[in-house]
């Protein structure tokens, strides 16, 4: 018995690494997209035309998981009445078509490194809209978290080691990252209060349900871009990566977290989230040549002592 629960702690634990790398990934994969590699490359995919590309691999992979599991009823595709459709449609908003349009709006002009960094930011702004979403207070010690971690934000975004990308481009697409993290940080706390009804809900059906209410709204974005642009021809790498995105880090990766979180619970899963950003940033040097210096070393440790701080007065945080 002791030998069997090493392993399956070892797999576990190997699940959780493997989430934080995929998701870590998505920065270099997200610049690729949305900027390409160099001039001789593939024509980068328009913002809203990758995100409902992505998007049409997660939906159809989440209901290639829906039909598997079938049998076993483990989650519906749809919601199944008006308050759950309601809160599907505000979570689609912020969850999927803001977030998306945002960041691949912001990988056009920022480095993915610096950007995994930005949006470490986001349980921070989770706890600040809590306060005003579900009446949370907010304490001196989260105040200090506040102001360390948008310290290592303003250190990352004003000296960072990849200055090839110019000052007022990385400047606007942090700054687009940010209103990502913010999107999200709105959509952690509708996600809280929808689990809140006692509706007999899962996660793992919220993110279904935001995800192909999102994908629909993205629609009409995405018309407008090829209206303007035409229909893109991506590549076979572009579509791997859209795939990529699509399936292993929308689908896999979250099904990979949420097995973690109900072996080991929400508090130890969340610790490997630290690990995104360092991906993030190694995936940027390793994939797009970017740059590691000490700014992105003293940015980090200052988001993450904000964020450890906040979350010690907070329970219950959420990360994408």
């Amino acid at each position: 018995m002791g030998e069997k629960s090493f392993r399956s702690g070892i797999l576990t634990h190997s699940l959780l690494l493997i989430a934080a790398m995929i998701w870590g990934s998505t920065w270099a994969a997200g610049r690729f997209l949305s900027f390409g590699l160099d001039e001789g490359g593939p024509i980068p995919l328009e913002p809203a035309t990758s995100a409902w590309l992505r998007y049409a691999f997660a939906v159809s992979a989440f209901f290639v998981l829906f039909v598997a599991r079938k049998n076993r009823g483990s989650f519906r595709f749809v919601p199944s009445d008006t308050e759950s459709w309601k809160f599907s449609i505000w979570l689609g908003i912020f969850g999927t078509m803001c977030y998306q349009l945002f960041f691949m709006h912001g990988m056009r002009w920022t480095a993915a490194g610096d950007a995994s960094l930005v949006v470490s930011l986001n349980p921070v702004f989770t706890v600040l809209l809590a306060s005003m979403m579900l009446g949370q207070k907010i304490s001196a010690r989260m105040l200090i978290g506040l102001i360390a971690g948008i310290s290592g934000v303003s250190v990352v975004i004003g000296w960072s080691p990849n200055s090839e990308i110019p000052f007022d481009h990385r400047l606007i697409g942090d700054i687009m990252i940010l209103f990502a993290a913010l999107s999200w940080a709105a959509t952690n706390n509708l996600t809280k209060m929808f689990l809140s009804l006692g509706k007999d809900i899962s996660a793992l059906e919220i993110v279904v349900w935001y995800s192909l209410t999102g994908w629909i709204m993205l629609t009409p974005w995405m018309i407008v871009e090829i209206w303007g642009s035409g229909f893109p021809n991506p590549s076979l790498a572009q579509w791997c990566t859209v795939a990529y995105l699509g399936v292993i880090s929308t689908v896999i990766a979250y099904v990979f977290f949420a097995e973690g979180i109900q072996e080991i619970g929400p508090t130890a899963a969340s610790s490997y989230i630290f690990l995104v950003p360092v991906f993030g940033v190694l995936g940027g040097w390793l994939m797009l040549d970017e740059e590691i210096g000490g700014s992105l070393i003293i940015g980090f440790v200052l988001i993450v002592f904000g964020v450890r701080a906040v979350q010690r007065e907070s329970e219950g945080l959420q990360y994408n």
